[in-house]
């Protein structure tokens, strides 16, 4: 028999314990509730209040805000050519590093995940994290290097009569494909190193040819990991305004309108950054219907 303490001896940490043992739900909830409340308070909370700044005003005269409902704001974004125009360069850029990723990443996952000696597996993925670790506006400034006049991919394209694309939208892209290329590697080399290979040899077997077993066997299950990489790469970029602010010239995203209107007009920036929310709710509605969520 189990020996219990008398009544009068439990403290009251002994009487919490015991209670959060016999009710483990009450110890989830317990557990859970201080960061769902941070993340209610914080980050659904800011989005709330971005919502309604953007239904507000902004006095011409002195500048200041007024708090008088009006969907002037959503109105100019939608008639205005400059935003329209804006937007859906935004939304391209973001397309195009999202496409990009996926064809540069896919050999690689598969090289990493199939090819590679199981040996240098760790190895090569710990190269594929490392560009993570150095910082942000380090990268960027060193692409800033690369593709300015006179730099690397210059001296690069010379031998060819070529020259770099220099600084404009090409370069936002290449910077933002670079800077995003790990979060797309990683659920593909996933997924393939879980792909069994006894599939592939049946399909070879059966005389299917690489194309085939590529597009009927490989990429139907694999495709769900891409679409799980394309949320990041593609949220990532359409939210990005410093890389475009120092390689991209004189190209504008909607990164770029925000951070210039937060002081002039903070209504018309609330609006404008409005629209990478509904676009990535939007692709993240597109994207579940691939599984793409349950492979995060």
């Amino acid at each position: 028999m189990t020996a219990t303490l008398p009544a009068a001896g439990r403290t009251p940490v002994r009487r919490l314990a015991g209670l959060l043992h016999r009710r483990p739900r009450l110890r989830l909830s317990l557990l859970l509730t201080a960061p769902l409340l941070w993340l209610a308070v914080l980050y659904l909370g800011s989005l709330a209040v971005l919502f309604v700044s953007a239904f507000w005003t902004t006095d011409s005269f002195t500048s200041e805000v007024v708090k008088v409902w009006s969907t002037d704001n959503f109105h100019a974004l939608l008639t205005t050519p400059v935003f329209r125009e804006v937007i859906l360069r935004s939304i391209g850029v973001a397309l195009a590093v999202t496409v990009l990723c996926a064809l540069i990443a896919f050999p690689l996952a598969f090289y990493t995940a199939r090819v590679a000696r199981p040996r240098w597996r760790p190895l090569l993925v710990v190269a594929i994290l490392t560009p993570l670790w150095a910082s942000y506006l380090v990268k960027v400034y060193a692409w800033r290097l690369i593709l300015s006049q006179g730099g690397l991919a210059d001296w690069m394209l010379q031998p060819f009569g070529l020259s770099g694309p220099g600084f404009g939208l090409p370069a936002a892209v290449i910077t933002l494909t670079y800077l995003w290329l790990p979060y797309m590697i990683l659920p593909i080399h996933t997924a393939l190193g879980q792909l069994p290979a006894n599939l592939l040899d049946a399909s070879a077997d059966l005389g299917a040819r690489p194309g085939r077993t590529f597009r009927s066997v490989v990429l139907p299950m694999v495709l769900p990991s891409v679409a799980a990489g394309s949320v990041f790469t593609f949220s990532l970029s359409l939210g990005d305004y410093i890389t475009v602010q120092i390689v991209g010239g004189k190209t504008q995203l909607i990164g770029n309108l925000v951070y210039s209107n937060i002081e002039l007009n903070l209504p018309m920036a609330a609006a404008l950054g409005t629209v990478p929310v509904v676009v990535i709710v939007l692709y993240l509605l597109a994207m579940r219907r691939t599984g793409a969520l349950s492979s995060l």
